[in-house]
């Protein structure tokens, strides 16, 4: 396993996107260099080391790049958190708030299994909103959360608050600069 990759130096930081006074952090480039994916994968298979994990729950759509392999990794299986209108067979709904309106996730019902133990990935952690979210759809199902893990996280943005009382596992912070 490869000891350190720079992945700043791969993610591409692109200006007033997708509006103006956004900086969008493009995980892309990630996908670009097999060795910086690779290393992805593995620095979060390490950090799933010492969890019991029975299941991924990957997030839309850029989670899925980064949960499917690890879920492969891990032997266990994936399911996958998508907006509303996605998912072809019965779902599990929850809407919530956002800076500029309201979302909805939904879940497969047969993906939530009670008393199992979801470990919730998605490429950029930023507010919060859509991971907590996803949490309450397991979570009011009977499932248990044991944490989430991302690639990028943006801690300026308070996810920390949001999700108060699960751990947060990043690969790269940025602060806003």
């Amino acid at each position: 396993m490869d000891t350190h990759y720079d992945l700043d130096s791969v993610i591409r930081k692109v200006p007033d996107f997708p509006k103006p006074g956004v900086l969008f952090y493009d995980i892309t480039g990630i996908l670009a260099v097999p060795d910086a994916f690779r290393y992805c994968i593995d620095r979060l298979e390490e950090m799933c080391k010492d969890r019991s994990i029975d299941a991924i729950a990957g997030i839309e759509a850029r989670g899925f790049i980064f949960a499917a392999p690890l879920a492969e990794r891990l032997g266990v299986p994936l399911a996958l958190v998508r907006k509303l209108g996605k998912l072809p067979g019965k779902a599990y709904e929850k809407s919530f708030e956002l800076e500029y309106g309201c979302d909805t996730v939904c879940v497969h019902e047969v993906d939530v299994v009670a008393g199992t133990n979801v470990l919730l990935v998605d490429d950029l952690i930023a507010t919060g909103g859509t991971l907590k979210a996803a949490a309450s759809l397991f979570e009011e199902h009977g499932a248990n959360v044991v944490g989430f893990l991302g690639v990028i996280g943006l801690p300026f943005l308070d996810y920390a608050q949001v999700l108060e009382g699960y751990p947060v596992d990043v690969l790269l912070e940025y602060n806003g600069e």
